[in-house]
């Protein structure tokens, strides 16, 4: 996954050139970039998803020990970006009809993020036009009517 994303991300290094040139990365783009597509490349599972996922959900606590992995205010920043682009360009429709904060990966894997809730995690490699796994939104969309999770 690293070395595709690595020879094929030019959308990604658009981006950065231009977040560049506006001042807003003063690091080598590249730089950024590998650890990026390492970060993209972490094999994780449903499980590893839905425990990521929970932290997020309780604003960077670890609600399982108690444990405060990361300043409250990261989670805010990080929860309002999984929802307004976590779902690359289907993250409009994925609001409006899942209704809650998530992030999909290339390999298939969505993160869901349920504020004061919990995290979900599921996995499914088929991907649609926008690069999110089909069978997963499918299933979090069913998860969210059926429980009530959306938060809009």
């Amino acid at each position: 996954v690293y070395r595709s994303e690595k020879l094929t991300g030019n959308q990604n290094r658009a981006l950065a050139y231009m977040l560049t040139a506006y001042g807003m990365i003063s690091d080598p783009v590249e730089k950024i970039l590998d650890c990026y597509f390492k970060a993209c490349s972490i094999l994780v599972d449903c499980r590893d998803l839905a425990r990521i996922g929970n932290v997020f959900a309780h604003h960077g606590m670890n609600p399982m020990t108690g444990e405060r992995m990361f300043p409250k205010e990261f989670a805010r920043y990080v929860n309002a970006t999984l929802a307004t682009c976590g779902m690359y360009d289907g993250s409009g429709e994925f609001a409006i009809t899942v209704g809650f904060p998530a992030k999909s990966g290339v390999g298939g894997g969505i993160m869901g993020v349920i504020p004061r809730r919990l995290g979900i995690g599921v996995f499914a490699p088929s991907l649609d036009r926008h690069g999110n796994s089909v069978a997963g939104v499918q299933m979090l969309n069913r998860l969210s009517l059926a429980l009530d999770l959306n938060i809009y």
